[in-house]
């Protein structure tokens, strides 16, 4: 009972942003538009001051440290094996490659920039791997610090906006680079930050170009909870602050990976089964509570974060990330033109 009201206020806020998000995309046609997670974000923030009461804190602790795990656990379900099997062992090993420079350049740039590991490890796995759940992700292994909520909600703001740049910008960039559409679509899959704009690039292109760059996307989503896992025994192994690391609770990592075997072995099953509309409809409650969990932890995440300490959050944040974006495009698109 101690976790409930929390649990609610974060649930409520959840419930704001699900309903906000249809209604911002209406607005000025569209002009207006923001992913449910930065509205949920947005009005954690301004609500900052109620996570002061003790009767809420440890429902919005729960939230953000463990049911923020189960909700990314959940995410497995989105991945199948058989839909990563036409990608091809040089692509698979180029975007693996192309992730693992993302993340050791976020700590060196981090460092180069004068700004904690904590925001490197954060700006380095969401630009790697898949944006806001990544820099969410990311989260569950960060040692504790003073500046850790703003870095994450910074990371996940900064994500969705260099996501949608992405989106729009990339596509006529790789045409005028020379590369073919379904090159595009494999460079897209590589680099865009979050699914939605994976989604929206690949498929403003062409259908083929579309279909390479969710197959990409999906093999880098599969690789979230590795990637996560070395970056916390990195920062477990060398951390020097009182407050070390720790590394991501096994069970949480492991479902992760049964529910892409679960999710494979329902993909296999024949189409219009009974078997198949079950494992749909099953698969249907537990992305949707998945999506709910991210929600309410990202409203948690946003509670438990002062406007102040944001507003301190300055323009080596921005250039760390926008580097790191860089970065990222710039192994992809050679690895993909070296391919040819």
């Amino acid at each position: 009972m101690i976790y409930l009201q929390g649990l609610a206020l974060s649930f409520a806020i959840a419930a704001a942003a699900y309903l906000s998000e249809p209604l911002l995309k209406g607005i000025g046609g569209g002009r207006l538009a923001l992913p449910g997670m930065v509205i949920a974000l947005l009005i954690g923030v301004a609500l900052n001051p109620l996570s002061k009461r003790e009767t809420l804190a440890p429902g919005i602790t729960f939230s953000v440290k463990v049911l923020l795990r189960w909700a990314i656990a959940l995410l497995g379900l989105r991945i199948s094996l058989t839909d990563l099997a036409g990608m091809g062992a040089p692509v698979a090993l180029l975007t693996a490659a192309a992730m693992a420079t993302t993340v050791v350049a976020g700590f060196a740039i981090a460092r180069l920039a004068d700004l904690g590991r904590g925001y490197g490890a954060l700006a380095g796995a969401s630009t790697a791997v898949c944006g806001a759940s990544a820099a969410l992700a990311t989260a569950t292994v960060l040692p504790d610090y003073r500046e850790r909520s703003a870095d994450i909600a910074f990371a996940v703001v900064m994500a969705n906006a260099v996501s949608t740049l992405a989106m729009v910008g990339y596509p006529p960039l790789c045409a005028w680079l020379g590369f073919s559409p379904v090159e595009t679509g494999t460079i897209v899959g590589m680099t865009v930050h979050d699914m939605a704009q994976v989604v929206g690039a690949g498929y403003s292109i062409s259908e083929p170009a579309g279909n390479a760059a969710v197959i990409v996307k999906l093999f880098r989503v599969m690789l979230l909870l590795p990637v996560v896992m070395l970056i916390g025994y990195w920062l477990a192994g060398s951390d020097t602050e009182q407050a070390r690391a720790k590394v991501p609770v096994p069970g949480f990592a492991l479902a992760f990976l049964v529910l892409v075997l679960v999710n494979s072995a329902g993909a296999a099953l024949p189409a219009g089964s009974t078997a198949a509309a079950y494992f749909s409809s099953a698969k249907a409650v537990l992305s949707e509570l998945s999506r709910w969990g991210l929600l309410m932890a990202i409203a948690a995440l946003g509670l438990g974060t002062s406007i102040g300490t944001v507003l301190e959050t300055g323009w080596r944040h921005i250039v760390t990330y926008l580097a790191l974006t860089a970065v990222l495009f710039i192994v992809a698109s050679g690895g993909i033109y070296l391919l040819r």
